[in-house]
């Protein structure tokens, strides 16, 4: 694909969001934005319709650069991840979901004989990933197994550390652009180029703290981009990307995100750039 393709693409992405944002502007002034509205961790008012128009964007055009083989697998991971992070995003504002955050509140919400929002999300991303990784698989055999534990892994793996890092204004975005522009080349560049373009057409209102991505944009935009890892051609690679994933998410469960990134010179600032004062 062409430098010129690829600025298209991420073009496209853009306008694609800058599109949705306005159409969502206008859905939040009405009586059917009020179950989109949340408080955000600075008690200002924002819209979690900013999730749906970067998901839309963003696989949209994904699917219009992917590479032939791999066109099915995005328009999957970008729509399921989107549909069931919407979901989550409303039914998991129930008042009796309140507990059933991270890993162990799904645990225990289904050893309580309950199944929680989160974890229909991440039945239904697995699931999306597993099937990416057959539609996507590469040989046969051993060889092809192990590739696909990998795709399926960095696919569901990738889209939800996204939507953990977005705690704060801009900082799932800033994620989401810093990865694509990482893998905007190469012969799947093209799964990259779309999204990159979204998720900085939504960017400046993320920052500005009229939307939120929620759900269902970080984890549709982390899947699309967990695909595209899952397209590098090294393997060692991909194993090495899917144990900083899960390293990651795992230590998720333990330490706060958000004051690893307060007390890490360059890191607090990059977080904190372009983000309105708490």
């Amino acid at each position: 694909m062409t430098a010129g393709r690829r600025l298209a693409l991420a073009a496209g992405g853009a306008l694609a969001a800058r599109a949705g944002l306005a159409a969502a502007a206008v859905l939040d002034a009405g009586p059917a934005g009020a179950r989109w509205q949340r408080t955000n961790y600075a008690r200002r008012p924002v819209t979690l319709l900013g999730g749906p128009v970067l998901a839309a964007a963003a696989t949209g055009t994904a699917i219009a650069g992917a590479p032939a083989g791999q066109r099915v697998a995005a328009a999957l991971v970008g729509t399921v991840s989107g549909l069931v992070g919407g979901y989550d995003d409303l039914a998991g504002a129930r008042p009796e979901q309140a507990a059933d955050k991270g890993l162990a509140g799904h645990l225990a919400a289904l050893r309580a004989g309950r199944i929680s929002a989160g974890a229909v999300k991440v039945a239904g991303i697995g699931a999306a990933a597993a099937v990416a990784a057959v539609l996507t698989r590469r040989g046969a055999g051993g060889s092809a197994l192990v590739d696909g534990v990998l795709t399926t892994g960095l696919v569901a793996g990738t889209a939800n550390l996204l939507n953990l890092l977005d705690l704060r204004p801009g900082r799932a975005g800033k994620a989401a652009v810093g990865l694509a522009v990482a893998g905007v080349g190469g012969p799947a560049g093209g799964l990259a180029a779309g999204p990159l373009g979204a998720a900085l057409g939504v960017l400046p209102a993320d920052l500005g703290e009229q939307v939120m991505l929620g759900d269902c944009g970080a984890n549709a935009v982390g899947a699309l981009l967990g695909l595209r890892l899952a397209a590098l051609p090294g393997r060692p690679v991909r194993i090495a990307l899917l144990g900083v994933v899960t390293a990651l998410t795992l230590a998720s469960e333990k330490i706060s995100f958000t004051r690893v990134i307060e007390s890490t010179p360059g890191l607090r600032e990059l977080d904190r750039l372009g983000r309105r004062p708490a």
